[in-house]
C-alpha cells in the first residue's frame, strides 16, 4: 500500500514539496504520495488529528503552524525540542514525533550547496518566530565567531539568546534599531519576505563577500536580496534550504537519504 505524506501551511498552494518528494521517491524507488494540505488558521489540530486517524505516515509542517506543532506531537527531538518549533512530524506506534529539518537544511545549504564555511564567522539572524529557532542550534553546532538575532520585539530576541546560552558561541540580541556591521553572513528568517517587503535592516549590516541568504524562495529575488546586492552582497533564496530539509526529512520516513544537486538544479532552471 502506498505510504501518504503531506505538507500543511496555510498559505501551501505555492509549496514545491510535492515536486520534491515526489522526485526523491522516484530516485530512491520508495513508493508514496506527498500532497499539500492547507489548513484553517484556527484548525491545524483538527487537520492533525484526521491525517492520523486516516493512516498517513508523516507530515511537513510551514507557516505559520511549527509552533504549534510542537505543542501537539507526543515526543519532540532534541532539536526539535531545543528550536521549540517543529516542520517534520512522523506517526508511528500511536506516537506523533516531532522533529525539525530547517536548522540542518539551512546548514547543508550553505556549507555544501554555496561552499560558505560557517566556523568562526559572524552571523546576523533577522528574526526570533519559529524559523529562526530551528536555525539556532545547527548554527550553533558549526562553531561560528558569533550570532546577533535581531527582531522587532527585542523581548523576543533576548527569551532566544537566553534559551542556546552556555553553547560556546557568543549570542546576543538586539532590536533592529540596534545592528551594527558588517557580518559575514545575514539570514533572513523574518516574514517580511511573504509580502515582498524590506525588514528595517540598516545597509551597514553588509558588506562585499557578505552572504546574504533569505529563507523564503520565489520567481524572483526578494526586496531582502535586491537591497542587500545592493550593498555589495553575496545573495541566496531559500530554495536550496527547502531541498536540503526535506531530504533530512525524507531520510528520516523512509530510512534512505535522496540526492540534492540534480533537483536543485532543476528547480532553479523553471524558477
Amino acid at each position: 500500500m502506498t505510504d501518504r505524506y503531506c505538507v500543511i501551511g496555510n498559505p501551501i498552494a505555492h509549496s514545491k514539496s510535492p515536486q520534491i518528494h515526489a522526485a526523491f521517491a522516484a530516485e530512491t524507488g520508495q513508493d508514496i504520495h506527498y500532497e499539500r494540505c492547507l489548513a484553517p488558521l484556527d484548525g491545524f489540530a483538527d487537520v492533525l488529528r484526521t491525517l492520523v486517524q486516516q493512516g498517513y505516515k508523516g507530515a511537513n509542517v510551514t507557516v505559520p503552524f511549527k509552533l504549534e506543532a510542537a505543542t501537539l506531537a507526543t515526543r519532540l527531538t532534541e532539536r526539535a525540542r531545543a528550536a521549540g518549533a517543529v516542520n517534520t512530524l512522523s506517526f508511528k506506534d500511536g506516537e506523533i514525533v516531532g522533529d525539525n529539518t530547517d536548522g540542518p537544511g539551512l546548514v547543508a545549504d550553505i556549507v555544501r550547496n554555496a561552499g560558505f564555511a560557517l566556523a568562526n564567522k559572524r552571523i546576523l539572524l533577522l528574526g526570533a518566530g519559529g524559523a529562526a529557532r530551528g536555525i539556532m542550534l545547527p548554527f550553533i553546532d558549526e562553531h561560528p565567531q558569533s550570532i546577533l538575532v535581531a527582531n522587532r520585539t527585542r523581548a523576543t530576541a533576548d527569551s532566544l539568546v537566553a534559551g542556546f546560552a552556555g553553547n560556546g558561541v557568543q549570542l546576543a540580541a538586539c532590536g533592529f534599531d540596534e545592528i551594527e556591521g558588517p557580518f559575514d553572513i545575514v539570514v533572513n528568517a523574518t516574514s517580511a519576505s511573504l509580502a515582498d517587503t524590506m525588514p528595517p535592516v540598516p545597509a551597514s549590516a553588509f558588506a562585499k563577500g557578505t552572504l546574504a541568504l533569505d529563507i523564503m524562495y520565489g520567481s524572483a529575488p526578494s526586496a531582502f536580496m535586491n537591497f542587500a546586492a545592493g550593498q555589495g552582497a553575496d545573495t541566496r533564496d531559500g530554495l536550496g534550504m527547502l531541498v536540503e530539509q526535506a531530504a533530512e526529512a525524507f531520510t528520516l520516513w523512509r530510512g534512505v537519504r535522496p540526492g540534492t544537486d540534480e533537483l536543485l538544479s532543476n528547480l532553479r532552471k523553471q524558477k
